[in-house]
Parts: C-alpha cells; sequence; structure tokens
C-alpha cells in the first residue's frame, strides 16, 4: 500500500497508508468512540464536511449489508481508522468495506495511530486536517475550509411519504432512516419536506405532529429555516427534534449555541433525565450544543449530559414541544431512549382530545 500523510491544521503529522478512493481531501477531523456500527455512521449525513477518526482499532469485519445504511450513500469527506478487516464474516454480508469506501469514492486512511489522533484532539480541540500522499502541506489552505451550506446538501430535493396513520411533517436537515421507521412502527404517515421548505407548506398539510431531524453544520448557517421554524412554534402543532432540530428550536425560540471542544460522537454517552434521575446511554453525533444560560422564558432542561453537564434536552412545556441533542433512535447505538417517540405519539394523541 501507499503512504499517505493526514496533517493537522496545526501542523501535526500521522502517516499511514491508503485505502479506498484515496485522493486529497481537506475536512474537519472529528472522532467516533463506538465498537460497531460503522456502516451506520459512514451513512449519517450528519457527517457531512468532515473526515471520521475510529477509537475502535479494528473496522470492517462484518463487511457491509446495504440495509444498515441510514441515508442512500456515505456523505462523510473521509475514513481514518488503525486496520480495516481484510475478511469480512458475517452471512449478511454484501460488500466488504474496502470496496464500499471504493464505490462511493471515500478516501481512507489506514495503518494510522488512531488513538494518538484522537488524543491530539482531545487535548487541543476538533480542528481541519488534510490526507495527502504530501509530507507537507500549506497549513493555511487546511485552516480556511469551511464545510458551508451542508444542509442543502444533504436534504432531499422533493417531498416523500411513507408509512400510515398520523400524519408528522418532517423537515429533512439531513434525517437518518431509522428516525422515518420508528415513526413508521408506532403508526405515522410520514412526509419528508426538504430543509428550505415554509412553514405555510409544511402546515398546508394539517400534519397531526412535526418532526425536526438531525442534520450536519453549524446551526447558525440556517438563518432562513430558523425563521420558519419560529413560525411552526406558534402554531400549536406538538413538535418532536432531534439534534440539529433540537439546536435549530432553541434558536428560534431566542437561545443561544456554540461549539463544542471536540463533540460528542459515539454509541456509549451517558445522560440524565433531570425529572427523574434516570441515567440512559445514548448515540450522539454533534460539534455544537444550546447554551444554558439564556434559554428563552417558559423552557426546562429536561436532560443534561453527565459528562461535561452540557444541555442534552429542552421541554417547552406550554407548546408542545420537546427536543433532544442525542439520538434516540440509535442505529447505531443503544436503545434505551426509543421511548421519546412514544411520548411524541402521546403528546399529539392528548392534543387532539
Amino acid at each position: 500500500m501507499k503512504e499517505a500523510y493526514l496533517i493537522l491544521a496545526d501542523g501535526t503529522t500521522f502517516k499511514g497508508y491508503q485505502m479506498g478512493a484515496f485522493k486529497e481531501t481537506i475536512c474537519e477531523i472529528v472522532f467516533n468512540t463506538s465498537m460497531t456500527g460503522y456502516v451506520e455512521i459512514l451513512s449519517d449525513p450528519s457527517y457531512a464536511g468532515q473526515g471520521v477518526v475510529m477509537s475502535y482499532p479494528m473496522i470492517g469485519n462484518y463487511g457491509v449489508n446495504f440495509s444498515h445504511m441510514e441515508s442512500v450513500r456515505p456523505w462523510l469527506s473521509a475514513f481514518i481508522v488503525r486496520e480495516i478487516s481484510n475478511c469480512a464474516s458475517s452471512f449478511s454480508s454484501e460488500i466488504d468495506l474496502n470496496d464500499f469506501l471504493i464505490k462511493y469514492d471515500i478516501p481512507c486512511l489506514v495503518g494510522v495511530d488512531t488513538r494518538a489522533i484522537i488524543r491530539h484532539i482531545r487535548e487541543f480541540g476538533a480542528m481541519n486536517g488534510v490526507l495527502t500522499e504530501q509530507k507537507e502541506f500549506d497549513l493555511e489552505k487546511i485552516k480556511e475550509f469551511t464545510p458551508a451550506g451542508v444542509v442543502k446538501k444533504v436534504t432531499g430535493d422533493t417531498v416523500r411519504t411513507s408509512g400510515e396513520g398520523y400524519k408528522i411533517a418532517m423537515m429533512d436537515f439531513g434525517a437518518k432512516s431509522n428516525i422515518v421507521r420508528s415513526l413508521e412502527e408506532r403508526g405515522c404517515e410520514v412526509v419528508l419536506f426538504p430543509a428550505e421548505t415554509t412553514a405555510e407548506d409544511i402546515l398546508a398539510i394539517k400534519p397531526d405532529g412535526i418532526m425536526l431531524s438531525n442534520g450536519p453544520g453549524d446551526p447558525k448557517d440556517c438563518d432562513g429555516i430558523i425563521e420558519e421554524i419560529a413560525k411552526l412554534c406558534k402554531s400549536g402543532v406538538p413538535i418532536f427534534a432531534i439534534c440539529l432540530g433540537h439546536q435549530l428550536i432553541a434558536l428560534a425560540k431566542g437561545a443561544d449555541t456554540y461549539k463544542l471542544k471536540y463533540g460528542h460522537r459515539g454509541a456509549n454517552h451517558p445522560v440524565r433525565d433531570v425529572e427523574t434521575g434516570k441515567i440512559y446511554i445514548t448515540s450522539q453525533n454533534h460539534s455544537y450544543a444550546v447554551h444554558e444560560d439564556n434559554l428563552p422564558p417558559g423552557s426546562e432542561i429536561s436532560h443534561i449530559n453527565v459528562t461535561d453537564n452540557t444541555v442534552e434536552g429542552l421541554y417547552y412545556r406550554e407548546e408542545n414541544i420537546f427536543s433532544v441533542q442525542y439520538h434516540p433512535e440509535a442505529c447505531a447505538g443503544p436503545l434505551d431512549s426509543k421511548a421519546l417517540f412514544d411520548r411524541f405519539i402521546h403528546m399529539i394523541e392528548a392534543s387532539k382530545q
């Protein structure tokens, strides 16, 4: 295998080898601590514009089953692992991981000290980097990279409908497939709208509930979308929001968001339910969080991250709106919080009485 390098924006260099569809790529470098679920990670639209470092040393040992994908294609910019298994040992595997990366034009760096990369990011914060064959690179060019307009890249371009039952209007900022499945399993017709759909068009279908999906990037880049969400919040229709949707509702209500030092990504993040004190192990994937110091009137913090005390959930009691920063649909990850979808259905039922 040919040598290649990950050069970070601060000049730190890590040597590895080329796999996948290797090409020179600048992106934001982040890490995920999950042991499994790499197919779901690769196909999660929230990773658009990012290069993902996997902390677990062996990746690819069970191959790829396309039914495990969380969107129609991978969206990340690069994949960085210690070792890719040469043997995909699973009855359900349809293609091995390296061929999958080649198929979708994803560059991969292997044979690199991934834990050293992660220790560096934890100490100095998430930063841009470049995958390259060169031993030296223009650091200013790396620093200048900004993954702008990523929500527009990952959202659907048409209205799509699936399932039967309560009509749920979902704003698609890069929605994972298992959010849709989780609603369908609970007797819902899910109508997916492109991210920049107006509140007027969404309310025109007379939805029983509104879902705001996950998605990539800085929530403050979504000015027009935030304005439409503010209108939806005044509609009286029950709203449930996840990840980016959680941040966008908070901004629409007058709160603020900020970038975390290195984000939360993995399937093992403990979150405390403020009301019950119960701890849930959650799946997470986000760089930004809602600032707790200027929450809007009428909002309550419902969930707190046990590790760093960041806001993980908000409840707008008088408006039938609640949101979480983490991923209750999991995929990959624990199923501790699936009951939040049941809570959403109960809220819809109560609103009809």
